[in-house]
């Protein structure tokens, strides 16, 4: 009842009541009320959406006053020490290696930028999974790197809080958490029964209470204490979460809760009751044994998923969860409902407190196998992951934190368990071998779970916390433990594996190798690296490398021939911890390792994988598709090669230093299938190979030979010799940019193991081999990047081709590093020719390895050697250099590594080839016969009774006896049984008898061999030298005493004969013995003997070479002829600058003007002249243009805003000021006269270039066609016009016709002539007034009316209609007559802003003013001007004003339109003598209104003083002036002033004179500008010495009384104060000033809210032009189905926009319907960008870039230049 009275009342007022009642002493009443309220208000019955409720508990909370001071109140005691800002996906964080102790560190922006960290290794990343901030934790960083709040620790000294201030929160929130767990509770339902949407409808109506404790937790250490006594007090919980006996609702509600605490454990109820029944019948397996699958039904069709028996785990960690407090119960439904962020954020916004930082990490702990079960059933795995490891990552980075759980919690234990449960669910058979014999299980990779990496919390869980070394070592420790560890790994050994196609290709290419290969990386080699960095203590690593071993033991299986799996966990744990014991811990090899059998068997998997990558490049395995190449790309590649193929290698190392050389030696062969093509016969059949795949086998065999001996990575090199190595093979395949190196060196690939990548030693290593190019810009190239190239003395003494054989993922990388080996070679002189790999010398070997140099010193590799050096030397098929290469580089290794002879010889294999195994004495010793199993076939098997040459010299039989046979097969079969002591009987199965051939004929194959004697004697040394002798093609290229004379440094650089040489010299310093055999064979050695060529097939070999020799002479000759040809075609075509094409593209130069002007069409190549009917046009871009309108006064350009103080204004450019003036023109004037008095087109005229290519019109036509049939995708719309040239494939959109040449009146036209001014005044008049003659209907003048439409269409309707009544023909005039200003205007600013540098420019090659004035012209002489208003008559006579609507003033009219208007309206040609009599006059009228100017700025006292002094008079009538007066305004400062008002008028009329005319423009210095345009023009007869004396007066030359008329045209102006004369002195264009340091502009922006629809944007951007923020791609701003930024590009460029994007650091061009990304103006201090600020590093502004993007802008060639354009669609 009371409650019901308390509801009714004011809730301010009652709860302040309730609070005065509870601070009582005895406050029972108080509490008994409070407790009545709350059952009512809270009650869990009512709707979760009620807002009362929540309401309710804000007043009671805050105890009677507003809830925001309360808020306020609390916050002032607040006494946290750390910021632990939480932050969710997407937010940008900053993270500081120089600060961080753990990797994991990050910082909010705040903190970061409040801090100190200059000069430190930091970067600004954008959060995958959300984090929080750590500044003020010492655990997790430095004190350094704290922000100033919380370095000072502010929080300490925070006086106590009052205890009643929080007395109410203590009261009433545990009944608001209970009531929330109570909704969670009802609201959920199992997820096989509910839809995702039931739980997500739960938590949208709880969206506000969670957000409510969530604002609990922002106020500070105060409130969190609260809290953590609610969340932690057990006895609250076990009071309150049963709810009272009576309340049915409450029991229901609890009731739920157990239900879904039952299938809580990771085995459920009923799966237990399942396994007790089936343990009776099968006894030992129990546990998890019986859980088969529930969808079993589906996998009918999969093979039956396999399920392991696991008796051992702990009980603990399979139960169900028992919950003690409201924490536990919290988190167990946040986990239930997948992580809603907000929960997350709630949890996570609590860790500040120290208590709750303890209790939630064993809550999250014991929860722990519930969540990875949740997470494996989860549809949105992905969000959920990022959620979980959100937490966790805050809770396991803490060294103390982790320490604790793991001893209390067993958190270790749990983990593995966990992994091995999940990765049960998804085991098979292997296949390995085949299935009935194999017992071992694997992985899937096809299953979602792998697929779709859902272990990927757990495994970065589990590095992260192996990364503390007290935990590493506790993990180390526990056998147990590690036994489980290895049994979890062993599930991955064999996994994804490959079986060769031999016959179909496969229908379906599986990608599921990307699984297997980042389960391997993650799960396998970044927990091993873990444990690997903290080795480095004595921690006993003996049992840790048994235990491998016996896991390996257990596994092994040998490979079935033509499969392969390139996933061997176990193997490269078990390397890696051999490498670590004996690198680290100085542990002896021998003792660790197992007996020789189980090292023949380790040996095997990854041997196997070696000689599969050579088959896989020798395109054995095409049949299985793209994917196989791609597995084989994956091993080697950076971020995997070092915890696969290197771990391989090293392993591969150990066996073969501890297994007998001969018997490694033929495995390698026999692995890579080419045992049969080593014998001495020219001919033979191999059983396994084609013979096209023969070839790159053989060299995979030797290369993995050569890299096994060398490669020294975990044999003996230290860290930093390793990263040198890495650094050199990499910079030597290219230059590289600083971040793709970092990414290129395998650097210990475990990203928690606190090596980062690019410690200072990197740097210093880069600067030590490696020199900085920074990026060089040719405008109109591509953009380039800062790279690093190895430094000279690196190719020279460093390059090691092997580890680059090793280190590249495509072969073509080797080829790269060797071309630029050659050109280092060339540039210093070394070596001309094709260079051979250099050969490099070796760190020496640790001692442990010695054993790895017997293999050079066997003799099976002797014989290999002697037997490829001979049939190199006899030119048998499938040999080649690089088989000679490795051949050579074997035979220096084992000079170079010498081996202590052992006397005691134990072995006699071989003996009757070599009497020893050194290779020294080897090298000399002489073979005479052997004896080779041949096919009939071969030429080699004597068909006739044997002639009586030396090989028959002696008894046949008595060759058999001595003749060496070499079966490589026999041999290992024979070696293996000794070793593997088995019975006897088996053994004398498996040995072949002596005589057998290379291989063993299996029975019932047709014995087609027949057995021959070769005469061979040659010794290995002989070979070498005739090899010497062919490859020099020299008979005796080596003088007997040729070893004297040879100095050895020229050696180590060049070619094969070079590489035989230092193998000889190398072997005669060796030992006497060899350099007496040198000589000997030297002096003795005749021309050898070439083999007999008697068989067809050599000579068809023969044939077959010349012919193709001559072939290739052939082609060389006939490209040679093709390029003289292109040539000559390109000087025709392309060559602008010759005085011919120049002549075609502006009509002048009256030499050519004699006859009719020749065009090329591109398109049929044919040569003539622009005919009415056959018309020829110009290939043009024509586009709309703002950038003159961007123009303002000051030449420095505008600051681009980066605080809310600054703004750009538009105001004072160049648009805006011509606008406001046209607009107050038609204010006071007649608008047609208005209209003809300016020029429009300053934003959104039309600008024409073009390459300067004609074609014929019809070709065009059909030009087009073809590309609209054209069905490839271009980066243009053929539909509206646009097209490439023909020829030098430029973007154009239009043709602009040639007017026909008329080459008669050539002649008269520009004959100077001497008539009076006043008679060509007249002449011009009477021009004016003939009628404008139609032209006849013609190909031509319909095409020039198409032009004129298409220039129409070129820019916006807004930007051609100025006048009063649109698409009246005054608008069109004026229209037309400003393209003509717009094109002039724009060359001018191409050239300067001046015409100083005289002679052609640049954009005077794209200028085609000369046509386009003759299609305006004729245009416009369609509109004849009414000769009542004809401006000339104003100009040039004194007429009577009519006082009609008045026109405009002569002093207010843009003289440079007049200009035009004129000479447009004229017919054409029109004469040069008229053209100057129009430029004179208007100057006169040019020079008044300058004096009208200046006279506006003289003070009134100024004025009085010059108009006494009668210079106004003066000014007029030169050419003095009188200088008495003394003011401001000295005569010099006023003749440059008007010198400056007059140039702009000059300037366009000597460009419009040039085109008109071809008359050169000469150059000048700036300071006599103003006289050699004035000469030019002819205003001056000739240039007054010094030219800058030059008087602006006295180029006046008037018609009629000066007096008079410069009275008329000023009554005009009578009281008309407002409008001033049009200033046209504008500067050069820019584009917007950066700031030097990117982060200014990103910190601003990037939370900045866009000002058309307030929010945030997703993708901001910035338009470069005029400095507006825009939404890229924002659905918020859309008009008219446009998005924001292309709105903006017609707005402001006229469909030219320019926009910086702030998140991607990049800068995108929209033109038209196109747009394209043009690259970063920020670069990083490697002079690299960070497109996408990936990297994060400090970008700062690359002014070059910016003055050559500034460039393209005002150019107009963003269409030329960038090549990638693709359409928008109107979506940016």
């Amino acid at each position: 009842m009371m409650a019901a009275s308390l509801l009714r009342r004011d809730k301010k007022a009652t709860a302040a009541h309730l609070k005065a009642d509870l601070n009582r002493t005895d406050n029972s009443s108080g509490v008994r009320q409070l407790q009545e309220l709350l059952d009512a208000v809270l009650n869990p019955e009512k709707p979760a959406a009620d807002g009362e409720a929540l309401d309710w508990c804000k007043c009671l909370i805050a105890g009677g006053e507003g809830f925001d001071e309360f808020c306020k109140t609390v916050r002032s005691y607040d006494n946290a020490t750390l910021c632990g800002l939480v932050w969710t996906a997407n937010f940008v964080a900053y993270r500081c290696r120089t600060c961080g102790i753990s990797p994991c560190m990050s910082l909010c922006a705040e903190c970061f930028n409040n801090g100190d960290h200059t000069g430190h290794d930091f970067n600004m990343f954008r959060s995958q999974a959300g984090g929080a901030c750590d500044c003020g934790d010492s655990n997790v960083m430095r004190e350094s790197g704290f922000c100033r709040r919380h370095r000072l620790r502010t929080g300490e000294n925070i006086p106590l809080i009052p205890r009643d201030l929080l007395l109410m929160s203590e009261m009433v929130l545990p009944r608001f958490i209970l009531c929330i767990i109570q909704y969670l509770r009802d609201g959920y339902v199992e997820p096989d029964t509910s839809t995702e949407r039931d739980l997500q409808k739960v938590l949208q109506q709880l969206e506000p209470q969670i957000s409510f404790l969530e604002e609990l937790t922002k106020m500070g250490g105060a409130m969190r204490t609260v809290l953590t006594k609610i969340l932690t007090n057990q006895q609250a919980f076990k009071e309150l979460s049963m709810g009272q006996e009576e309340n049915l609702y409450a029991k229901k509600n609890y009731d739920k809760y157990l239900s879904a605490l039952k299938n809580s454990g990771l085995v459920s109820v009923e799966e237990k009751g399942q396994s007790a029944a089936a343990d009776v019948g099968v006894g030992a397996e129990g546990g998890a044994g019986a859980m088969e699958d529930q969808d079993g039904g589906q996998s009918v069709g999969q093979r039956k998923r396999v399920k392991l028996s696991s008796s051992t785990k702990d009980p603990c960690i399979i139960e169900s969860l028992k919950h003690k407090c409201f924490l536990e119960e919290l988190l167990f439904w946040t986990i239930k409902y997948e992580f809603p962020q907000k929960m997350v954020t709630f949890l996570l916004n609590m860790l500040p407190d120290q208590d709750y930082k303890i209790t939630f990490t064993k809550t999250f702990v014991q929860h722990y196998a519930f969540i990875m079960k949740t997470l494996m059933k989860s549809h949105e795995s992905d969000t959920m992951s990022n959620r979980i490891v959100h937490i966790s990552v805050q809770l396991f980075s803490n060294e103390e934190l982790a320490r604790h759980v793991t001893e209390e919690c067993q958190l270790l234990d749990i983990m593995v368990t966990v992994l091995l449960y999940m990765m049960e669910s998804c085991l098979i058979k292997s296949e390995l071998q085949d299935e009935e014999n194999n017992r071992h299980v694997v992985v899937n990779c096809s299953e979602a779970l792998l697929k779709n990496n859902t272990y990927w919390p757990l495994v970065s869980d589990f590095i992260n916390i192996l990364s503390h070394q007290s935990v590493a070592k506790k993990f180390l420790e526990d056998h147990a433990l590690l036994m489980l560890w290895m049994s979890f790994v062993s599930f991955f050994q064999g996994m994804n594996l490959n079986k060769r196609e031999l016959n179909e290709h496969v229908e379906f290419e599986s990608q599921t190798y990307y699984a297997a290969f980042a389960a391997e990386l993650e799960a396998c080699a970044q927990p091993m690296w873990g444990l690997l960095t903290h080795c480095k203590v004595k921690v006993s690593l003996t049992h840790r490398i048994n235990g491998t071993c016996n896991t390996l033991k257990l596994w092994f299986d040998t490979p079935a021939p033509n499969q392969v799996t390139f996933h061997l966990p176990l193997h490269r744990y078990y390397a890696m911890f051999l490498s670590k014991a004996v690198k680290c811990q100085g542990l002896d090899l021998d003792s660790l390792l197992p007996d020789q059998e189980m090292l023949m068997k380790i040996m095997v998997h990854p041997l196997q994988i070696q000689a599969c990558l050579s088959e896989i490049h020798s395109n054995m395995w095409v049949r299985n598709g793209l994917q196989i190449k791609g597995q084989a790309m994956t091993y080697v590649q950076s971020h995997f090669c070092n915890s696969m193929i290197d771990p391989d290698i090293y392993l591969l190392q150990v066996c073969a230093s501890r297994l007998d050389p001969d018997y490694f030696i033929s495995s390698v062969f026999e692995r890579f299938k080419v045992v049969d093509l080593l014998t001495m016969a020219s001919q033979h059949q191999n059983a396994v190979l084609d013979s096209e795949q023969e070839r790159p086998m053989l060299e995979g065999a030797l290369t993995f030979l050569v890299i096994l001996t060398s490669l020294r990575i975990h044999l003996g090199m230290t860290d930093d010799e390793i990263l040198r190595a890495e650094m050199v093979s990499q910079l030597c395949m290219n230059d590289r940019t600083h971040s793709a190196l970092l990414d290129l060196i395998p650097e210990n690939p475990n990203p928690k193991s606190g090596i980062v990548p690019g410690s200072c030693s990197f740097e210093d290593m880069l600067s030590a081999v490696a020199d900085f190019k920074a990026p060089v810009f040719e405008p109109g190239g591509s953009m380039q990047q800062g790279m690093y190239t190895p430094k000279a003395e690196v190719w020279e003494k460093e390059f090691d081709p092997i580890m680059v054989v090793l280190r590249t993922v495509y072969r073509r990388d080797v080829q790269s590093a060797m071309d630029r080996y050659a050109a280092f070679l060339k540039q210093f002189g070394i070596h001309t020719g094709n260079p051979w790999p250099p050969y490099k010398e070796r760190t020496p070997l640790h001692p442990c390895y010695k054993g790895l140099i017997r293999l050079l010193h066997c003799k099976t590799l002797h014989i290999v050697i002697f037997t490829l050096l001979y049939k190199i030397w006899m030119d048998h098929q499938n040999m080649s250099e690089h088989v000679l290469c490795m051949v050579l580089y074997l035979i220096e290794l084992g000079l170079d590594n010498q081996i202590q002879d052992n006397k005691e010889d134990e072995e006699h294999c071989h003996d009757s080839w070599f009497p020893g195994t050194n290779l020294l004495s080897n090298l000399h010793h002489v073979i005479n016969f052997v004896r080779v199993r041949v096919p009939e076939t071969a030429p080699e098997v004597k068909r006739e009774a044997p002639p009586s040459t030396s090989t028959e010299a002696s008894s046949y039989g008595q060759n058999l006896r001595e003749a060496q046979v070499f079966s490589l097969v026999a041999e290992r079969r024979r070696k293996f049984q000794e070793i593997i002591n088995r019975s006897t009987t088996e053994a004398t199965q498996a040995v072949r008898p002596k005589s057998s051939s290379t291989r063993w004929v299996p029975p019932g194959t047709p014995p087609q061999l027949v057995t021959e004697i070769l005469e061979i004697r040659e010794s290995m040394l002989s070979l070498l030298i005739k090899l010497h002798q062919k490859m020099s093609s020299k008979q005796n290229s080596l003088s007997a005493s040729w070893l004297e004379d040879i100095e050895s440094n020229r050696l180590a650089h060049g070619d094969g004969i070079t590489a035989i040489e230092r193998i000889l010299t190398k072997a005669a310093a060796r030992s006497c013995q060899i350099k007496r055999s040198i000589q000997d064979i030297c002096g003795k050695v005749c021309p050898p003997v070439p083999p007999k060529k008697n068989s067809p097939t050599d000579k068809k070999a023969m044939d077959k070479e010349e012919r193709r020799q001559r072939a290739r002479e052939r082609q060389q000759k006939l490209l040679a002829e093709f390029a003289s040809r292109q040539k000559s075609f390109m000087e025709t075509a392309m060559d602008v600058e010759s005085p011919d094409t120049e002549a075609a593209m502006d009509l002048g130069a009256s030499e050519v003007m004699e006859s009719e002007i020749l065009y090329d069409c591109v398109i049929c190549g044919q040569s003539g002249p622009s005919t009415e009917d056959r018309p020829t046009g110009l290939v043009v871009l024509l586009q709309a243009s703002s950038v003159l309108g961007h123009r303002c006064k000051s030449t420095e350009p505008k600051n681009l805003p980066t605080s809310d103080e600054e703004h750009v204004y538009p105001a004072d450019t160049c648009g805006a000021a011509n606008d406001v003036r046209l607009t107050l023109m038609q204010q006071f004037f007649k608008d047609s006269s208005c209209l003809q008095s300016v020029s429009i087109g300053w934003d959104g005229g039309v600008y024409v270039q073009t390459c300067g290519h004609t074609l014929h019109i019809d070709c065009h036509k059909s030009y087009m066609e073809s590309l609209r049939n054209d069905q490839v995708l271009q980066g243009f719309s053929v539909d509206k016009g646009e097209f490439t040239c023909p020829l030098c494939r430029q973007f154009a959109n239009s043709v602009l016709p040639c007017r026909p040449g008329r080459g008669t009146e050539a002649g008269t036209w520009h004959t100077p002539t001497n008539k009076k001014t006043s008679l060509l005044v007249k002449e011009v008049e009477e021009l004016q007034e003939k009628p404008g003659l139609f032209p006849t209907e013609s190909n031509l003048s319909k095409e020039m009316e198409l032009v004129i439409k298409d220039i129409k269409n070129t820019t916006q309707k807004k930007y051609m209609d100025y006048g009063r009544n649109p698409g009246s023909p005054d608008n069109d005039f004026l229209f037309m007559y400003s393209v003509a200003r717009t094109n002039l205007e724009l060359e001018l600013v191409h050239r300067g802003g001046n015409l100083c540098s005289g002679g052609a420019s640049a954009a005077a090659k794209r200028s085609c003013l000369n046509q386009l004035f003759h299609v305006l012209a004729m245009h416009m002489r369609l509109y004849s001007i009414d000769s009542a208003y004809n401006p000339w008559t104003k100009l040039t006579q004194i007429v009577q004003i009519k006082e009609a609507e008045p026109e405009v003033p002569m002093l207010f009219r843009d003289v440079p339109s007049l200009l035009i208007i004129f000479v447009l309206t004229m017919p054409q040609p029109l004469r040069k003598e008229h053209f100057t009599c129009v430029v004179k006059m208007l100057y006169n009228l040019q020079f008044t209104q300058a004096l009208a100017a200046l006279s506006t700025k003289f003070s009134s006292e100024e004025r009085q003083a010059w108009s006494t002094s009668g210079c106004r008079r003066t000014f007029l009538f030169p050419p003095l002036l009188r200088t008495e007066c003394s003011s401001v305004w000295s005569p010099q400062s006023i003749e440059f002033s008007l010198q400056q008002f007059c140039l702009p008028f000059l300037r366009l009329s000597c460009l419009l004179q040039h085109h008109l005319y071809g008359d050169n423009l000469t150059g000048c210095l700036e300071e006599e500008e103003f006289a050699s345009l004035a000469v030019c023009l002819g205003l001056l007869p000739s240039a007054p010495q010094p030219a800058n004396t030059v008087q602006s007066a006295s180029c006046l030359e008037w018609p009629v009384n000066t007096f008079d008329l410069v009275t008329q045209w000023g009554a005009e102006v009578k009281g008309l104060s407002q409008i001033h004369a049009a200033e046209s002195l504008w500067a050069a264009p820019r584009l917007l000033q950066l700031p030097d340091n990117y982060n200014i502009i990103f910190q601003y922006y990037h939370r900045k809210a866009c000002s058309a629809c307030k929010k945030v944007p997703k993708d901001p951007a910035l338009c470069l032009v005029c400095g507006a923020f825009v939404c890229l791609k924002g659905v918020c701003c859309k008009q008219q189905g446009i998005c924001e930024c292309v709105l903006h590009s017609q707005h402001c460029g006229a469909a030219t926009g320019i926009f910086l994007l702030i998140n991607a650091s990049v800068i995108i061009i929209i033109r038209g319907h196109r747009f394209c990304l043009w690259g970063s103006v920020y670069l990083d201090a490697h002079g690299e960008e960070d497109r996408d600020l990936r990297r994060g590093k400090p970008l700062y502004l690359c002014e070059e870039r910016y003055r050559v993007l500034e460039q393209q802008w005002v150019s107009h060639t963003f269409d030329h230049i960038n090549k990638r354009w693709g359409p928008h669609y109107n979506g940016l």
